[in-house]
C-alpha cells in the first residue's frame, strides 16, 4: 500500500505545504510574505498572522494539485521547531485539528534536519540521485550555518557551527546597511553579477575547527563603508556592485574554506548543500567547482526545495512513517525527533 504524507511547514515567513507518496513528489505550494520588507526583517507577530490567513488555502492547493483528498493521506508532518514560536504554534495546531479530524498519525519533523535530507525527494522525470551515506552537509540559512556529517537519515553530529551570526544574517545586515531591501540576500547576489569580488577586502575571522564567525565580518563591512564612504549614501551608490560582490565572495571563501578542512579531516568526499542561502548562484556554482578540482561529488538541491518548503518536511514524515516503531505507534500519535544528536546544537532562528 502506498504512503502519502502531507508535509507543513511554517517555521518563519514562508507558509508552505507539500504532499509525497512513496517519496516522490506531487505538490509544493508555498506563500512569502511580503510584508516584512517594509520593516526590514520579519515580525514575529505579523508572520504568525499570516500563517493564520494562508494555512488553511495552501494545505488545500497541495492536495489539489496532489490529486489527493484528505482521506488518502497516510499521515501529516509538521514543522516543530526551531523557528518562531507564534509560527510555529499556527502550524503544528492546524495539524493537529486535522490529524484528529482525519485519524492519522501526527508527525513531529525537525525543520533543520529536513533541509538535511532535502536531496532524498524523489522528482518525476529527474534523475534520482541522493546523496550515499555518510556525507558532509553545508546547511546555510538566515539562522544557521552548520556542517554536518550525515551517517543515516537519523543519525547526524554537528561538527562545526557558527559562533554568533549564521551566513544569511551577515547577507541581511550588511545588505540593510548599504540600503537595500529585506530579504537582503539575493539582492547582494544579483548586484554582485556586475561586481568585482575584489574591489574591497573584509575581515575573514581566524576560528579554529570547522566553526564560522560572522560578527567581524559585518563589522569590517561597515568600517568599510566609514572609512571609505563616510557613510555617505551617494557615494556608496556607484560602488555598491563591487561591495555586493566582495561580500559575497568573502563569504563563500569563508564557508568552502571549512568545508576542505572538514573533507580532508574526514576523509568523506561527499558534500551536499542544503537551507534557504544554497539558493546563492554564486555558492552553488563554487561549490560545483571545488568539488570538480578536489574530486568531491556535490549535491545541491533545486531551487525550490532549498529555501523553506512543505516537501522537505513531508520526506522527513515519509522516513518516520515508515519505521516499524511508528507503524505500530496509534493514531495520531506525535513522534518528537529525539534519536538525532543534531537537535541540542539548533539554534533559534
Amino acid at each position: 500500500m502506498s504512503v502519502t504524507i502531507l508535509g507543513i511547514e511554517t517555521s518563519c515567513d514562508d507558509t508552505s505545504a507539500g504532499v509525497l507518496q512513496d517519496g516522490v513528489l506531487l505538490s509544493n505550494v508555498t506563500y512569502s510574505q511580503e510584508i516584512h520588507s517594509k520593516y526590514g526583517g520579519v515580525v514575529p507577530e505579523l508572520a504568525a498572522r499570516g500563517h493564520q490567513q494562508k494555512i488553511v488555502p495552501v494545505v488545500r492547493e497541495a492536495l489539489c494539485v496532489a490529486g489527493i483528498c484528505g482521506k488518502e493521506l497516510s499521515g501529516i508532518a509538521v514543522t516543530f521547531g526551531p523557528g518562531l514560536s507564534g509560527s510555529l504554534l499556527v502550524g503544528t495546531s492546524f495539524a493537529k485539528g486535522l490529524s484528529l479530524s482525519l485519524n492519522r498519525p501526527l508527525i513531529a519533523v525537525n525543520h533543520l534536519h529536513a533541509h538535511v535530507l532535502v536531496h532524498f525527494i524523489e522528482v518525476k522525470g529527474q534523475e534520482y540521485a541522493p546523496p550515499e551515506f555518510p556525507y558532509l552537509c553545508l546547511l546555510v540559512s538566515g539562522g544557521n550555518t552548520l556542517i554536518i556529517q550525515v551517517r543515516s537519515p537519523t543519525e547526524m553530529h554537528i561538527i562545526g557551527q557558527t559562533l554568533d551570526d549564521a551566513a544569511g544574517e551577515a547577507f541581511d545586515k550588511c545588505a540593510k546597511a548599504i540600503g537595500l531591501p529585506y530579504p537582503g540576500g539575493p539582492c547582494v547576489s544579483k548586484l554582485a553579477e556586475k561586481g568585482d569580488p575584489m574591489a574591497f577586502r573584509f575581515a575573514r575571522p581566524n576560528v579554529s575547527g570547522y566553526d564560522f564567525s560572522f560578527s567581524g565580518l559585518k563589522t569590517s563591512f561597515l568600517y568599510t563603508l566609514r572609512d571609505a564612504f563616510g557613510g555617505d549614501t551617494h557615494l556608496i551608490q556607484p560602488r555598491i556592485a563591487d561591495l555586493c560582490a566582495s561580500l559575497e565572495h568573502t563569504i563563500i571563501e569563508i564557508l568552502l574554506k571549512k568545508v576542505a578542512a572538514a573533507v580532508d579531516t574526514t576523509r568523506i568526499p561527499r558534500v551536499a548543500l542544503a537551507g534557504g542561502v544554497s539558493a546563492n548562484e554564486t555558492l552553488r556554482l563554487r561549490l560545483r567547482e571545488k568539488g570538480q578540482h578536489e574530486g568531491w561529488k556535490v549535491y545541491i538541491p533545486e531551487r525550490d526545495l532549498s529555501t523553506d518548503n512543505g516537501a522537505m518536511v513531508a520526506l522527513n514524515g515519509y522516513l518516520l512513517y515508515t519505521e516499524e516503531a511508528l507503524k505500530n505507534s496509534s493514531a495520531c500519535s506525535c513522534l518528537p525527533f529525539s534519536r538525532t544528536t543534531l537537535e541540542p546544537a539548533y539554534r533559534e532562528m
